[in-house]
């Protein structure tokens, strides 16, 4: 048995009318006793079911956020080893549970596609990166100093005065480190004669 085209298509517009109304937040509102629209009558399919992003964590890690010196306090959340989220820690007196933009999106430096996991270097007047290990950079860093400072310590000013410094180097610090990290290293720059001690935090 066959219906009309046209009685097909009302009831079919009949039921999305009635699908559509029984949608509707005003009618949920007097149908569901929320006539101020501040309760579930409000609510979609798809925000009833939401769940928060910390709800499948297995555990979670107290950090320190490592973008600049304040220090801010982080909840990180991990599930199969990967981070999932990351919030402000309540519990920080730094922070109070409060983060940066650049805090909050600090999960990237752990999982970023573009994070880099080796040394890269390229030579003088090289025109490509190779990579090194940590111990061969380290060292060669370290070799570079003391040639450096070997090559260019002054015993005294042109003045005769005793001086026992290198002009020929300089330390720039980062505004990561905090105050007991920045205090050794004005001790390690200072013992090996480096006067020019600078930190990008005041400039």
């Amino acid at each position: 048995m066959t219906f009309p085209e046209s009685t097909v298509a009302k009831d079919r517009y009949a039921m999305g009318l009635a699908d559509l109304l029984e949608h509707w937040p005003v009618v949920r509102q007097l149908r569901d006793g929320d006539p101020l629209g501040l309760g579930p009558a409000v609510q979609s399919q798809r925000s009833k079911t939401l769940t928060p992003r910390i709800d499948e964590a297995e555990h979670v890690v107290q950090s320190i956020c490592p973008y600049c010196a304040v220090g801010c306090g982080q909840l990180v959340y991990v599930k199969d080893g990967e981070i999932t989220h990351i919030e402000g820690d309540p519990a920080s007196p730094v922070s109070r549970g409060r983060l940066c933009p650049k805090g909050q999106a600090s999960r990237s430096y752990a999982q970023s596609p573009l994070r880099e996991y080796k040394v890269k270097y390229r030579r003088p007047y090289g025109t490509q990166w190779e990579e090194l290990s940590l111990d061969d950079a380290m060292e060669m860093i370290a070799q570079r100093i003391i040639d450096t400072r070997a090559a260019n310590w002054q015993d005294k000013t042109d003045d005769g005065k005793p001086a026992n410094r290198t002009m020929a180097i300089g330390n720039l610090g980062g505004a990561t480190l905090d105050n007991e990290e920045n205090y050794l290293i004005k001790k390690l720059m200072t013992g090996l004669g480096i006067v020019q001690v600078e930190n990008q935090a005041r400039i």
